[in-house]
């Protein structure tokens, strides 16, 4: 069975070389939309014909302070043009900068850094494992959420409790058990004396943006306070100024004991990072875990500038600002008709629609130069620059709504 879609191109903005390239030399693990972006400045994407794009994306939370941001490619250009890379057998500076600052920002005490948010689940779990271990050698099981993404490497793919992403590569790590999300009770039950971690999202992302419940993340707190398990939190996609706060977590007066960050925190290139404090953060010694890429120096480099964007231009302000701007106009004019529910934190938002169009609504609004996300049939996902303003909010929402219009609703 073919896997190919067949995609009509945005006036020349795909060209029938790069498409058909793909198709041939390209595994088809993603199904993608008809365009190629080429450039991008800001919260603004172009593609091959030079047509312009509003991005309410991100490159999936990726692009937190804009595409090409001009200290970020500084930043890059400088450390690119210096040394690009050692190896972890040897010290760094901006890989020791980093964890500074980061545990500076979270409270964390010691970082490890790898390559991708999937990577850095991976410690977390490795981290909880062996400390369950060391403290009695019966606590190996974690506890993730129903609905809840970690990542497609098997341990994370483990966590990842849904079955869509866990089926076709069964079996599956064992040593893992979901609870419904935020049931408190549910959580309570399915604690048990050999578990050595609790898992959580402080919002699910992929599963449609849906808040962790402080009273959830509270029990999992005590939970692991009163066992010595440990309390990880996956913040791959909420961290790095997302939600308003430097970590969602911050939200609240739940402190994790592990934390993980990616997607944001290398502002465009590929870094991931498991922070720990206590115990945790001396688990791992050497020989445990390492990768050759990991940390370093260019995306390091990179992701030192993102913070001091970050902080320099206020976005933790903007986000929650923008923020709120952009959940009231979700519920205004047609869009009160066309969205039924707004969820989310600062600027990490799920649309909730009345009908279930998303992904239609996704290649309309393609169509009409803005770029959003479906998870599912009926919810649209918005991550977008963390530098947008109310101006863009408006723009996104009148091309969203013209898209709906142009799909009967």
């Amino acid at each position: 069975m073919s896997l190919t879609k067949t995609v009509e191109p945005i006036g020349n903005g795909l060209s029938d070389a790069v498409l058909n390239a793909d198709r041939q030399y390209v595994m088809r693990t993603y199904g993608r939309l008809p365009v190629e972006f080429v450039r991008g400045s800001g919260a603004r994407l172009y593609d091959a014909s030079g047509r312009e794009y509003l991005d309410f994306l991100a490159g999936i939370s990726v692009n937190s302070v804009g595409h090409c941001h001009p200290r970020i490619v500084e930043a890059v250009t400088r450390q690119v043009a210096t040394l690009m890379h050692t190896s972890n057998l040897y010290y760094s500076r901006p890989c020791t900068e980093l964890a500074r600052k980061l545990c500076a920002t979270s409270g964390m005490e010691k970082a490890f850094f790898c390559n991708s948010g999937t990577e850095a689940n991976e410690a977390a779990i490795k981290i909880a494992r062996k400390h369950g271990k060391l403290s009695s050698g019966q606590k190996t099981r974690i506890l993730t959420a129903t609905g809840s993404f970690h990542g497609r490497t098997y341990g994370a793919l483990s966590a990842t409790a849904q079955s869509k992403y866990q089926d076709p590569f069964a079996p599956i790590v064992p040593g893992f058990s979901y609870v419904a999300h935020n049931d408190v009770y549910a959580l309570q039950a399915e604690f048990g004396d050999d578990v050595c971690g609790i898992m959580l999202e402080p919002i699910l992302g992929e599963s449609g943006v849906f808040p962790t419940s402080k009273e959830f993340m509270r029990a999992a707190r005590d939970l692991c306070s009163q066992t010595g398990a440990l309390l990880i939190f996956d913040e791959v996609q909420t961290g790095m100024a997302r939600t308003g706060k430097w970590w969602a977590f911050q939200h609240g007066d739940v402190v994790p004991d592990v934390m993980t960050s990616a997607k944001a925190l290398g502002g465009g290139l590929p870094i991931g990072a498991c922070l720990a404090r206590g115990a945790a953060a001396e688990t791992l010694v050497p020989g445990d875990h390492g990768s050759t890429f990991a940390g370093n120096l260019v995306a390091a480099s990179s992701a030192i500038a993102v913070q001091d964007v970050i902080e320099s231009e206020h976005l933790l302000e903007n986000a929650t600002r923008v923020g709120a701007y952009l959940m009231r106009r979700a519920t205004v004019g047609d869009s009160a008709a066309l969205i039924t529910e707004v969820r989310g934190k600062g600027l990490m938002l799920g649309l909730q629609l009345a009908r279930p169009i998303a992904r239609e609504l996704v290649t309309a609004s393609l169509a009409r130069g803005l770029v959003i996300n479906a998870v599912g049939d009926s919810i649209i996902r918005l991550l977008p620059p963390l530098v947008i303003h109310e101006d863009d909010v408006d723009e996104a929402f009148d091309k969203m709504e013209n898209a709906a219009r142009e799909l009967g609703g």
